[in-house]
């Protein structure tokens, strides 16, 4: 599972449940995206599915209690994921965690802790926005807090 040297040489940051958690959209930051103020960013994530098709499912991810209890109402109703989701999904991922950035100063001041070290979501499961089970997997969530980062250093 999760090898501490790794995290400790300065070659990787991990965030899934340790120091950096506040990257993860499980961890308890609010983020007002799209006009409403959502309890995660896993929150507005689900619900962004279901934004032009099914109103219902939007409300009933608001009013979900966890952002775990999210995934599962959005993992429910996975047959009315628009057609075009996986094309759009990096896009508005990237959009929330850069309003869940601008949002939190606390957030801001972790992010650039990182300074130029790999962010990987060491999810031991999710293969596309993880490093997955055998750490080989795509990483999304990490590369997209890379980019936020990025931006972050070099405001234009």
């Amino acid at each position: 599972m999760w090898d501490p040297l790794l995290e400790t040489s300065g070659k990787v940051i991990g965030f899934y449940e340790r120091e950096f958690y506040c990257f993860s959209n499980f961890s308890s930051f609010a983020v007002e995206w799209k006009g409403r103020l959502w309890q995660t960013s896993e929150h507005a994530y689900q619900a962004a599915h279901f934004m032009e098709t099914n109103p219902e499912i939007v409300e009933e991810i608001y009013n979900a209690k966890s952002a775990h209890d999210s995934k599962q109402i959005a993992k429910r109703n996975k047959d009315k994921f628009p057609i075009d989701w996986d094309s759009r999904k990096v896009s508005i991922m990237e959009d929330i965690c850069f309003n869940k950035l601008q949002q939190h100063p606390f957030i801001q001041k972790k992010l650039l802790e990182t300074e130029a070290m790999e962010i990987v979501e060491d999810s031991p499961k999710d293969s596309f926005w993880g490093w997955g089970p055998e750490r080989d997997g795509r990483n999304e969530l990490g590369k997209v807090w890379m980019k936020l980062r990025d931006k972050l250093q070099n405001p234009t």
